[in-house]
C-alpha cells in the first residue's frame, strides 16, 4: 500500500477539526469582550450620582370599629317578611292564642326556620313524613303536629313538595299571634 503524504489519517482530521473549533470559538469570544462599553460605563456612574429618591411612608389606617347586634329577639333582617295578618297589624294579640311552655321541646326547634331545608318525603304505613336538612349535616323525619324554628312553629299540612307551618310570634305588645310560613322542597339542579 502506498500512502500519499496529502492523504491524512481520521485521527489527524479529529485532532485538526477541533483545534478549528477552538480557534474559532476563541476568536468570537475575543471580539465580544472588546472595551467599546463606555457609554454603559459612563451611563452607570451618571446614575450612582443622582440622589437617591425618598420611599413615602405607608398610610396609617385608623382600626376598624366594631358593631354589636343587639336586635337578636327581633325577626332576622334575612327571613323573607311574614304576611300582616290582621290582628298584628292593629297590635292586639288574641288571647287564646299562646305557645305551650311547658311541652319538651323537639330538636328541630332549635334551628331556625331559614336554616332548615326541605330534602325530600317518604310514605310510611300511610303516613306521608318529609326529610329536613338541618344544615348540619343531619336529616330528619316530620309529620303534621311536629314542631321546627325557633318560633315554636307548628306543621299544620305536609305533602310531597311543601309543609305548611303555623309559628306563634310575639305582637310586640305581650300578646301572641299566628303567622303562617312554608317549607318548599329543595330541587338541586
Amino acid at each position: 500500500m502506498l500512502k500519499s503524504k496529502f492523504l491524512k489519517s481520521p485521527k489527524s482530521i479529529k485532532r485538526s477539526s477541533s483545534l478549528m473549533t477552538v480557534l474559532s470559538l476563541s476568536i468570537l469570544l475575543s471580539a465580544c469582550g472588546g472595551s467599546n462599553n463606555g457609554d454603559l460605563a459612563q451611563y452607570i456612574a451618571e446614575t450612582k450620582r443622582r440622589p437617591a429618591g425618598a420611599v413615602e411612608p405607608l398610610p396609617s389606617f385608623s382600626p376598624y370599629g366594631t358593631y354589636t347586634y343587639s336586635a337578636a329577639t327581633l325577626r332576622s333582617p334575612f327571613q323573607k317578611p311574614a304576611r300582616v295578618l290582621e290582628n298584628f297589624a292593629f297590635g292586639s294579640g288574641s288571647s287564646d292564642v299562646a305557645p305551650d311552655e311547658n311541652r319538651t321541646k323537639e330538636f328541630l326547634e332549635s334551628f331556625p326556620l331559614s336554616s332548615l331545608q326541605m330534602v325530600g318525603s317518604l310514605e310510611q304505613n300511610g303516613v306521608l313524613w318529609a326529610l329536613i336538612d338541618d344544615d348540619n349535616g343531619g336529616i330528619h323525619r316530620v309529620t303534621v303536629g311536629n314542631y321546627v324554628g325557633l318560633n315554636h312553629g307548628r306543621i299544620v299540612e305536609a305533602n310531597k313538595v311543601h309543609l305548611t307551618i303555623l309559628e306563634i310570634v310575639s305582637d310586640g305588645n305581650s300578646g301572641w299571634v299566628e303567622r303562617p310560613d312554608t317549607l318548599e322542597l329543595k330541587v338541586s339542579e
